[in-house]
């Protein structure tokens, strides 16, 4: 790009304690070092106040006062929560403005739609600063079907410059819902290592899952359909390691518990970070995708670039992406049961005969290769067009 207006990303995802809490953060914080590297970016993100630090050279991040809890969970008819969601509203709008009004700036990109879009929409009126929307499976599958936010989610996706979703069947509901072009582009992080251990070709297995304990994760149903096994499944798994965090801990400890109870290989942890994870997934043989709701998770193509076939549920693009593709093995069904026979089918086969497959499918979440220079193109047309009115 010519001259050095910067990129704003405006976002509600991104590390602050840097202990895995979050994942989609931790693909914001990878993209925006990447961008850096061919012009500048500022960073409006949550904090516990206030505040403008540097990152890494290239990336200024503008902080803006939020409670720990997602703005998603708080009940706007409860007077002290509406109270907060305001303040929120009004501080991260604020910072959108700060971090668009501190030097010459190019564009802004709001991750994801609500609220970064509507912070963005708002600044960019007053400030003559175009943005795009990059929207994420919470913005369409559950505010999208809130009828007055839905409304104003049209607004939002109709006004920007450019849309994109983070997977192929959100791309085609976002397309709907705004009445405009979308183009799918996929969030994923940035990963420097590779696996030194092979995957076996033949049990006892490793099986991991990482990720939230929420209802959308499917912790429980992974819960339950680990109890579905029988005792010869079990003889074919060396251990399943269960980590993250989140509502549904008292579900988690009391299976975990009811396992060792029952002497079956089962380890518990917390969050990991971002090193801890990547060891996690290069000593599994399985990735354990439970998920209810999903369109496709970081973790998702973590594991395809870490060469880690996995075992997930049928929704959003995963059937596609796993079963279409050969990388893994798909529910017949969102059910525990259902999980539970595709874990025993897994169990039966050689993780390693998925490598080829594998293999393919990293070239498609290649955050350097593909998903920057996506955005820098974007970039470009969208100045060029500013200098040629």
């Amino acid at each position: 790009m010519s001259g050095r207006r910067a990129l704003v990303l405006v976002t509600t995802s991104y590390p602050i304690r840097g202990d895995g809490s979050e994942a989609a953060g931790s693909f914001v914080s990878d993209l925006a070092e990447e961008l850096a590297r061919h012009v500048p970016v500022r960073v409006v993100a949550p904090g516990p106040r206030a505040s403008c630090e540097t990152w890494s050279l290239g990336v200024e991040v503008f902080r803006f006062a939020a409670p720990e809890q997602p703005l998603s969970t708080l009940k706007p008819w409860k007077p002290a929560e509406l109270l907060t969601i305001r303040r929120v509203l009004d501080a991260g709008e604020e910072a959108t403005r700060r971090a668009v009004q501190s030097g010459p700036t190019g564009h802004i990109l709001a991750l994801w739609a609500l609220p970064s879009g509507h912070w963005a929409r708002r600044v960019a009126r007053a400030s003559g600063v175009a943005y795009s929307v990059w929207t994420l499976g919470s913005d369409i599958w559950t505010l999208g079907h809130i009828p007055l936010v839905r409304t104003y989610l049209r607004r939002v996706l109709r006004d920007a410059k450019a849309c994109y979703s983070d997977g192929l069947k959100l791309a085609d509901e976002t397309r709907r819902i705004g009445g405009r072009e979308v183009r799918f582009l996929p969030s994923t992080r940035r990963i420097e290592r590779t696996r030194t251990e092979p995957l076996r070709s033949a049990p006892p297995y490793r099986l991991l899952f990482l990720g939230r304990w929420h209802l959308n994760k499917g912790v429980d149903l992974l819960i339950e359909a680990l109890r579905r096994l029988t005792d010869d499944d079990w003889q074919r798994i060396e251990t399943v390691e269960i980590c993250g965090g989140g509502p549904l801990e008292p579900v988690v400890r009391a299976g975990i518990d009811a396992f060792r109870a029952a002497h079956r290989p089962v380890e518990l942890h917390g969050y990991l970070d971002k090193a801890a994870a990547e060891d996690a997934m290069l000593r599994a043989d399985w990735l354990l995708i439970p998920s209810r709701i999903e369109s496709i998770p970081v973790v998702f193509s973590d594991a395809m670039k870490m060469g880690l076939p996995v075992v997930a549920m049928p929704v959003g693009d995963l059937p596609g992406l796993v079963a279409g593709h050969g990388t893994g093995h798909i529910a017949s069904a969102t059910s525990a049961e259902a999980f539970a026979h595709a874990l025993a089918r897994a169990l039966d086969d050689a993780p390693s005969r998925f490598l080829q497959a594998l293999s393919g499918m990293s070239a498609r979440f290649d955050l350097a290769g593909a998903i920057v220079p996506d955005i820098l193109r974007m970039l470009q047309a969208r100045q060029q067009g500013a200098h040629d009115v």
